[in-house]
């Protein structure tokens, strides 16, 4: 019995050495959580006007197929090319604006546009320059006796015998009905008369063809030397005085009529 106590006593003991140790190690366990949870720093409380981050949206933007940036280079290349066109047209459109459509010439208003600036220069540059101003005779009757087609016809023809007279550096202009001026560079006053002549001579000798009727006019020219003071309608103003003198004087002249018609 002495050693079945003696026994009994050493396991107690051991019992009791190991029960307690794990104790002491379940204290010491919880002691270091609590001073790890301690050592941790604790998040400040935001301010009530403090932003709040806003989250990034996820970029759902598809980047551009090789396709889609193929079509729209073409459809700039095409729109490049209809605005290229339209800019011609309307550059053909406003140089239209002056000009004539039946004599090809230049209409009034482009001729007073090119008279004020040849006015100009010969203010500038002391250049001289003169203006013929030509009436035709005997169109009225062509108008009332074949109609106002055979009139344009016979229009067409005297503006081409007119250009066929003057110099690339001088200018034809139809400005009226039957009405044409001529603007003349660098020539003389005697010279002047003579082309003012000579333009006389070429519209009477363009005869027109017209059915069984061969149709002749005539022109009265007067002329005028551009001052360098004047201003593009007393110029005008001035050469129509000479051409209606001219007129006046030609009166005891026998006026051209159609060939193959009576007076």
């Amino acid at each position: 019995m002495p050693g079945s106590q003696s026994a009994l006593v050493q396991r107690a003991s051991i019992a009791c050495r190991f029960g307690g140790g794990a104790d002491v190690k379940q204290k010491s366990a919880r002691s270091e959580r609590k001073s790890a949870a301690r050592r941790q720093p604790q998040s400040l409380p935001r301010r009530s006007n403090e932003k709040q981050p806003r989250p990034k949206e996820p970029n759902t933007a598809k980047p551009r197929s090789g396709a889609a940036a193929t079509r729209l280079a073409a459809e700039v290349e095409r729109l490049a090319a209809e605005l290229e066109a339209s800019r011609a047209r309307v550059s053909d459109l406003e140089s239209r604006i002056d000009v004539d459509p039946l004599t090809e010439t230049l209409n009034r208003r482009g001729f007073e546009r090119e008279l004020k600036r040849s006015l100009a220069y010969v203010k500038r540059y002391a250049a001289n320059a003169t203006l013929i101003y030509l009436d035709l005779d005997e169109f009225k009757p062509v108008n009332d006796r074949h109609g106002h087609a055979a009139g344009d016809a016979v229009l067409k023809a005297v503006a081409a015998a007119l250009l066929r007279e003057v110099r690339a550096s001088d200018v034809v202009a139809r400005i009226g009905g039957d009405e044409f001026v001529v603007l003349l560079w660098n020539v003389t006053d005697a010279e002047a008369l003579t082309k003012a002549a000579a333009l006389e001579q070429a519209v009477y000798a363009t005869p027109v063809r017209w059915g069984a009727s061969t149709m002749v006019v005539g022109a009265s020219a007067g002329v005028a030397l551009l001052e360098p003071l004047d201003t593009p309608a007393e110029a005008l103003a001035r050469a129509d005085a000479a051409m209606y003198g001219r007129k006046m004087q030609r009166k005891g002249i026998a006026s051209p009529r159609m060939e193959g018609e009576r007076a």
